[in-house]
C-alpha cells in the first residue's frame, strides 16, 4: 500500500540458543532510514495449528489442560506444533485433533491465520474449521499431556470466549471470527 513502511535489512544473524522448543537469535538490522539496530532478538518457532471442531450435532469440541506458564487450567482449542517433515498444515491439524480428542472426519477449511507476536516471533498459527467431526478413536496423548475433552453448545462457546475461561488469544480470536460469521 502507498506510504507503507519498508522492510528492514538483516545485516547479520547470530543464534544465541537452540533447543527443540526454544530457539533465540540476535539480528543486526538496518532500518530504511539507515539506522542500525545491533541487538534485535527473535524467537523462532515452527508453525502452530489450531482446530475449531464442530460435531454433526453442532457441539464444539474443546479441551481443558493445565498451562504451567500461567499456572492455570483453561479451555483451549485442540492445537499443536506443525513439526513433522512432509506433513501439510492441514494434516498436522487433523493429527492434533485426533490425538488430543479422538475426533476426526468431517469437512475442513482454513479459518484464520495469526501471529502471536509478529515483532518478536517468526511463526504463524493456522486455525482450521472442521465441521461434521465425530468420535473415531481414543485420545493419543503425549506423556506430558493431561487433557479433558468437552462438547459444548454455541452459546457456551460464546460465553467461554468472552468470560475469561479461555485465555489463549490465538484460540479466542478464531472463535470470535466464527461467531461473527454466524447469521443473527
Amino acid at each position: 500500500m502507498a506510504n507503507d513502511p519498508e522492510a528492514w535489512i538483516t545485516l547479520e544473524t547470530q543464534y544465541l540458543y537452540r533447543k527443540p522448543w526454544l530457539t533465540m537469535r540476535q539480528d543486526t538490522v538496518q532500518l530504511p532510514n539507515g539506522r542500525v539496530i545491533d541487538d534485535y532478538y527473535i524467537w523462532e518457532y515452527p508453525p502452530w495449528v489450531n482446530v475449531l471442531a464442530v460435531t454433526r450435532e453442532r457441539q464444539f469440541v474443546l479441551i481443558r489442560q493445565y498451562r504451567h506458564g500461567i499456572g492455570s487450567v483453561c479451555y483451549e482449542l485442540p492445537a499443536g506444533v506443525h513439526d513433522k517433515d512432509g506433513e501439510s498444515l492441514l494434516e498436522s491439524a487433523k493429527r492434533e485433533l485426533l490425538e488430543e480428542t479422538g475426533y476426526g472426519g468431517g469437512s475442513w477449511r482454513p479459518l484464520l491465520e495469526l501471529s502471536a507476536n509478529p515483532a518478536l516471533q517468526n511463526n504463524i498459527t493456522s486455525t482450521w474449521l472442521a465441521e461434521g467431526v465425530e468420535l473415531v478413536g481414543k485420545q493419543q496423548l503425549d506423556a506430558t499431556e493431561e487433557i479433558s475433552v468437552h462438547l459444548i453448545s454455541l452459546d457456551e462457546l460464546q460465553t467461554i470466549a468472552l468470560d475469561g475461561s479461555m485465555l489463549q488469544a490465538l484460540h479466542v480470536a478464531p472463535i470470535l471470527k466464527y461467531l461473527l460469521m454466524q447469521e443473527p
